[in-house]
């Protein structure tokens, strides 16, 4: 164990580390050691290929997703067709090579374990 993780830490989303918000999109990072765990809100009319791709420029979602969904609903499809439909309650695990977009009229909440940190982030 490092020893940033050896020490008691409790941050609030109310207040993050750092934000991010490409379109139709809100993402509150807390970074607590060698992780970093995220809030992520998607509206509705969000869907990766029209909010995330012009961000990061790569054909699909390249990230593993690990998360518990808090509200909303969001499909996921696979680059093989497969789908799924994440809903609240729900913990999810979205491997990459993904399109996902919010269903419903009301937004899509995660709380990310596995890639927060990197969600959003341009393409250099």
């Amino acid at each position: 164990m490092s020893d940033t993780m050896s020490a008691l830490q409790v941050k609030s989303f109310d207040a993050p580390d750092e934000r991010r918000a490409p379109e139709k999109t809100s993402l509150d990072l807390n970074h607590l050691g060698e992780y970093t765990i995220g809030r992520m809100k998607m509206e509705p009319g969000w869907a990766w290929s029209e909010c995330i791709k012009p961000v990061v420029h790569t054909d699909s979602c390249r990230l593993l997703h690990v998360g518990y969904c808090v509200a909303g609903t969001l499909e996921t499809v696979l680059d093989d067709g497969t789908r799924a439909t994440i809903k609240a309650g729900d913990a999810y695990s979205i491997p990459p090579g993904h399109d996902a977009h919010v269903v419903g009229d009301e937004a899509f909440v995660g709380i990310e374990f596995a890639s927060a940190a990197q969600y959003g982030v341009p393409a250099p």
